[in-house]
């Protein structure tokens, strides 16, 4: 009998590494049921495009080393898009996979808002808890907080978090803002009438509320010790589901980057911001991927090979905070700052839309990977339910696209055309006046939208439209020339494409019409005969 030579022996090895490699690519064999995927989606507030470290590696910031390994490990998508500018149209068009003009929302809900995402609307989780999955969510909802709006009753088992945004109540310890509100025992009755104080931006008549299912379980709840709350939350739904074998959807919506902020600070910590290492937002931001580090570690301990981790942002950076806000990376919309005005949050230039994402599923999406394809947070709906197995109901139409090949197969294919709502700056609020074509992006208006400092620049009606072109100027800087060839072909192809989608949702009847009433009875409260509602037993 031959010896076998080193040689043969490393071959061999390679063989079988490969045949391993082929099977774990094929995964389970063909008499074992496939088992349904866990979905964890993390959805964070307020965060910039270049808050993640792995966007903007020339900065050497070490702030999100757990979010870096994700996108290491994972997918890094760099042209993906928040629905929508600002927080309550930005969250529907997620749930739903369908833009503010058909679900109804566009525009923020209240503490004092009677209703929500009209009960026409088909959510995510509702299609998922009918497929067998248990579903849950941490965090901000702001999506309607009374009665049949609520999170429990919009297709999810279980929920803890703040009803809406977390500068709509006060804390007995505010975090930081800009100005900075005073603490909820500041406010005699005089003051409590009010729907805000003397600061602006500062609510005062109730305290914030933490909600665990429908019960207010702390009022005014404790800003410093939430982030340990919401991981106790996280971690205990994920090893629950891991042990009764049952598929589950954990989606978390953090505040981390929404002020007030309120991060582990040493006494002699720096307050201010710059260094991208110092300063009370990167500690935010910090707190914020230490999160999502300690949830991927439990998944990753749990059922690291079945479970899509999927984290991305409701919308860009509040400008008008100034240190307390992120930052957009090379996404400046210097066409308007150059006029006045700011250019992220609430406004559909790229700092206001453009956020970073980041999905990761072991075996399934390739590690180390970057997609530049056009997407927006309403193709998480149609994505998740097809790889879920779930069909989507046929009585709407969607505006989502599935993006499961861009995931797992490398695909670069996204949406040919993106619209940006109008969110809160100029124009009527949802109205897609900003649309996306391959690199051109046509505004039809611009302006409104207050900057760091307090100047708010003029809102501008374009016929015809400016139109950028973001391959040669992701700072929107200069628009192309009417005059030219590339300008007329492109501006009539984006005005056919708009006309069109408009006329879509004019003929849709599954089109939603959102309840904004309002009523100061519609507030959270837990005790009305309690200053700021507090709740008797916290004192």
């Amino acid at each position: 009998m031959t010896e076998a030579t080193p040689q043969l022996l490393f071959a061999a090895m390679l063989l079988f590494g490969l045949l391993l490699q082929t099977v774990s690519q094929h995964g389970p064999t063909a008499d074992k049921p496939k088992e349904k995927p866990n979905f964890i989606i993390i959805l964070a507030d307020d965060i910039g495009w270049g808050d993640l470290d792995a966007n903007q590696l020339e900065e050497r910031a070490n702030n999100t080393p757990y979010l870096n390994l994700m996108a290491l490990q994972g997918l890094r998508m760099t042209d993906f898009h928040s629905p929508a500018s600002t927080c309550s149209p930005s969250r529907a068009a997620i749930l739903t996979g369908r833009y503010g003009l058909r679900n109804g929302v566009t525009h923020n809900f209240g503490v004092n808002s009677l209703a929500g995402l009209p009960l026409t609307e088909v959510t995510l989780p509702q299609l998922l808890q009918k497929a067998g999955y248990h579903t849950a969510m941490i965090g901000k909802w702001h999506l309607g907080h009374n009665g049949l709006y609520s999170p429990t009753n919009r297709g999810f088992d279980y929920y803890l978090g703040i009803p809406f945004s977390n500068d709509m109540g006060c804390t007995d310890i505010p975090g930081y803002n800009l100005p900075q509100c005073l603490p909820c025992d500041s406010y005699g009755p005089q003051v409590i009438r009010l729907k805000r104080n003397i600061h602006g931006g500062c609510y005062s008549r109730i305290g914030l509320p933490l909600i665990e299912n429908s019960s207010i379980v702390e009022q005014p709840l404790d800003l410093w010790t939430l982030t340990e709350q919401y991981k106790s939350a996280a971690l205990r739904i994920i090893h629950n589901a891991s042990e009764q074998g049952q598929p589950y959807l954990l989606y978390i919506a953090l505040a981390h980057m929404h002020v007030p902020l309120a991060p582990p600070l040493s006494p002699d910590a720096p307050t201010t911001d710059n260094h991208p290492n110092s300063g009370v937002y990167a500690a935010s931001l910090r707190e914020l991927d230490s999160l999502v580090g300690a949830i991927k570690n439990a998944s990753d301990a749990t059922d690291r090979d079945n479970t899509l981790i999927w984290f991305t942002g409701d919308n860009g950076p509040w400008e008008q905070k100034c240190q307390y806000a992120g930052s957009v990376g090379p996404f400046r919309g210097k066409w308007q700052t150059s006029k006045g005005g700011g250019s992220a949050k609430q406004t559909t230039w790229e700092g206001g839309h453009r956020v970073p994402t980041v999905a990761y599923w072991p075996g399934r999406i390739p590690a180390n990977t970057t997609s530049s394809a056009l997407l927006s947070g309403m193709d998480i709906f149609p994505t998740v339910l097809s790889l879920a197995g779930v069909t989507l109901p046929s009585d709407r139409r969607y505006d989502g696209i599935d993006a499961t090949n861009i995931l797992l197969n490398g695909e670069q294919l996204g949406h040919e055309f993106l619209f940006h709502p109008n969110s809160g700056a100029a124009g009527r609020f949802g109205d897609l006046q900003t649309v996306r074509n391959g690199k051109h992006k046509a505004f039809y208006i611009t302006g409104a939208a207050e900057a760091c400092g307090g100047g708010t620049g003029k809102q501008q009606v374009h016929d015809p439209p400016l139109i950028f072109d973001l391959e040669r100027d992701e700072a929107e800087e200069t628009p192309l020339d009417v005059k030219t060839t590339e300008y007329q072909v492109v501006a009539e192809r984006i005005a056919r494409r708009r006309e069109k989608l408009l006329w879509d949702i004019a003929t849709d009847k599954s089109v939603s019409i959102a309840d904004y009433r309002t009523d100061k009875s519609a507030a959270p409260c837990c005790d009305l005969t309690q200053t700021v509602c507090r709740c008797p037993r916290l004192g």
